[in-house]
C-alpha cells in the first residue's frame, strides 16, 4: 500500500513536470511533429493563404485563411522558395485543383491551374530534375528544387509538403496540405519533403478536404488562393 502511494505522488510530480503534460501549460512547439526535426531550434517565418471558395472573391460561399510556420532549418530550399513564390505573387489567383477526402488538398499551380504547371521560384541548381551548372542552358519553367526528405519531419496532421512527380528532385511551385482527421502518411515519408506546420486555420483545411469533387479530383466549385502574404 505504501509502494503503491508513493508510486502515486512520484508520477504527479512528473506530469508537473514535464511541459505539455496538464492542460493549460504551453508547449515549446505548436505540434508534437516539430519533435521530430532533429534540428528544432533554427529557423522559421510565417505565412498566411488566404482562400475562397466559388466563382468569384464577391460570390464566395466561404473564405479561410490558413497560417503556416516554415522550417528554414529542416528544408532551407523549399522555406526559401516558397517564399520568394509569394514574394513574387506567383499564387494569388492560383487554385487548389486536387483535393481527395482524408488526404491532402494540392495546390500551386499557377501556370496552368491543374497540376501540370508551375516551377521553381529561383534557380537552385536543378533543371527537370537533374543536377545541373549551367542557369543559362535551363530555361526558367524547367527550374526545380532539390529533395529534403530526410529531414526528419514527417507526414502527419497539419503539415505542408511539396508535391513532385515520382522523379526525384522535382518539385517547383506545387505543395500540398494535410488535413488534422488523419493519422499518419507515413508512405510519403522520405520521398515528399515537409517545409512547415499549419499553425492556425487546419481545421479549414479538413473543411476543404471534403468538398465535392469531380473526376481527377478536382473540386466541383472552385477553391481559390486568392492571396499569400508573409506575416
Amino acid at each position: 500500500m505504501f509502494d503503491t502511494m508513493k508510486a502515486k505522488v512520484l508520477l504527479a510530480v512528473l506530469l508537473v513536470l514535464i511541459p505539455g503534460c496538464i492542460e493549460g501549460v504551453d508547449e515549446e512547439f505548436p505540434s508534437s511533429n516539430w519533435a521530430f526535426d532533429p534540428m528544432y531550434n533554427g529557423t522559421y517565418s510565417n505565412v498566411s493563404l488566404n482562400l475562397f471558395q466559388g466563382e468569384s472573391l464577391q460570390n464566395a460561399t466561404a473564405t479561410y485563411t490558413i497560417t503556416i510556420m516554415l522550417n528554414h532549418t529542416a528544408a532551407p530550399v523549399h522555406a526559401d522558395n516558397m517564399l520568394k513564390h509569394i514574394e513574387a505573387g506567383n499564387y494569388n489567383m492560383s487554385t487548389f485543383h486536387r483535393i481527395i477526402d482524408d488526404f491532402m488538398i494540392q495546390g500551386g499551380d499557377f501556370e496552368n491551374h491543374d497540376g501540370s504547371g508551375g516551377y521553381a521560384a529561383d534557380w537552385y541548381g536543378y533543371c527537370g530534375g537533374q543536377s545541373a551548372s549551367n542557369q543559362s542552358e535551363c530555361e526558367q519553367t524547367s527550374w526545380t528544387i532539390p529533395d529534403e526528405a530526410d529531414n526528419g519531419l514527417m507526414h502527419y496532421p497539419c503539415v505542408i509538403s511539396m508535391a513532385k512527380t515520382s522523379q526525384a528532385n522535382t518539385g517547383g511551385s506545387q505543395f500540398f496540405l494535410i488535413p488534422d482527421d488523419i493519422q499518419h502518411h507515413y508512405w510519403l515519408d522520405g520521398v515528399h519533403t515537409v517545409f512547415g506546420q499549419i499553425t492556425e486555420g487546419c481545421e479549414h483545411v479538413t473543411t476543404l478536404s471534403e468538398v465535392s469533387t469531380e473526376p481527377g479530383d478536382r473540386p466541383v466549385s472552385p477553391v481559390v488562393l486568392y492571396s499569400a502574404t508573409i506575416n
